[in-house]
């Protein structure tokens, strides 16, 4: 899929100016592909750390008022926010406008924007596959989507043009672009994303209420807990949000592993070490097979 040409922003709204948003709007200047961008959101010293850093061209906290004359609008906040903005900018956006997002969950997306918006055909969900740990303006850069996935989910009214729009926005700032159906990217990306989240989550607490006066646990954890649980300083907000916006996704994917936790600890207790050395080989195998095609 080639790029559209030529393509700018003339002026891009970023409603959430944190890691993916502040990145996208560096993207898109690092490609002279945005005129003007406009960060709005809660935090005044945030929106002025992506002033000064020269993410935003101007911020507001008056989302109607931002929205006024923007061409896109992009949504790059916690997933229940998404009503409450939507519904906010709903009467102050232009007719031709299109609305936008990163989210993680996209059937949730769809329907927040087909609840409230006056023309459900010019929100074009999408997934950006990229992020760390860190939260805020000051995490942002510019080569975050660098060669990564953005997944672009279209529905049965989306807008042909308003999808190429999107499209070529992901491409701008440096994603290979890929559609979907909206309810298979939430299906696979309970399992290769939101269920590693909870998994890192767990395992953080399970060794955290073991501590006791005599010893904490944490302070014989070196690499291995460190890189397993990487993901458990993500946003609390942004993952509960998630998590409960693809909950029964997510909570198929919990079944899975808990069967496979389930089997293993059946051959732990049976002294089974045939079937852990088979469980343990074929994840190995898995995994590197993926590290290849990387």
């Amino acid at each position: 899929m080639k790029l559209m040409e030529p393509f700018t922003i003339q002026h891009l709204v970023i409603v959430g100016v944190g890691l993916i948003g502040g990145s996208v709007g560096l993207a898109l200047k690092r490609a002279g592909a945005v005129g003007r961008v406009t960060g709005v959101g809660r935090s005044r010293e945030n929106l002025m750390t992506a002033e000064a850093r020269g993410i935003v061209d101007d911020w507001t906290h008056d989302l109607k008022a931002a929205v006024a004359d923007a061409d896109v609008v992009l949504l790059a906040v916690p997933m229940a926010a998404y009503d409450a903005l939507l519904r906010e900018m709903a009467d102050a956006l232009p007719a031709d406008a299109v609305v936008t997002d990163a989210g993680s969950t996209k059937q949730s997306a769809i329907a927040a924007a087909q609840r409230w918006l006056p023309d459900a055909r010019r929100f074009v969900a999408a997934h950006p596959i990229a992020g760390t740990e860190q939260s805020g303006a000051a995490a942002a850069f510019a080569e975050l989507f660098d060669d990564h996935l953005a997944i672009v989910t279209p529905d049965s009214v989306s807008d042909p043009a308003a999808v190429a729009r999107v499209e070529a926005l992901w491409q701008a700032v440096g994603s290979r672009v890929i559609r979907m159906a909206a309810d298979e990217h939430d299906r696979l990306l309970a399992a290769v994303s939101h269920l590693p989240h909870l998994a890192a989550f767990a395992l953080v607490n399970a060794v955290r209420k073991q501590a006791d006066a005599a010893r904490d646990p944490f302070d014989f954890a070196a690499g291995g807990f460190r890189d397993f649980t990487r993901i458990a300083s993500s946003s609390p907000e942004m993952w509960r949000d998630i998590a409960l916006c693809n909950r029964e996704a997510l909570a198929a994917q919990i079944d899975a592993m808990q069967a496979e936790l389930a089997g293993m600890k059946t051959a732990l207790l049976a002294g089974d070490g045939a079937q852990l050395f088979e469980d343990f080989s074929a994840a190995k195998a898995a995994r590197d097979a993926w590290l290849q095609r990387r």
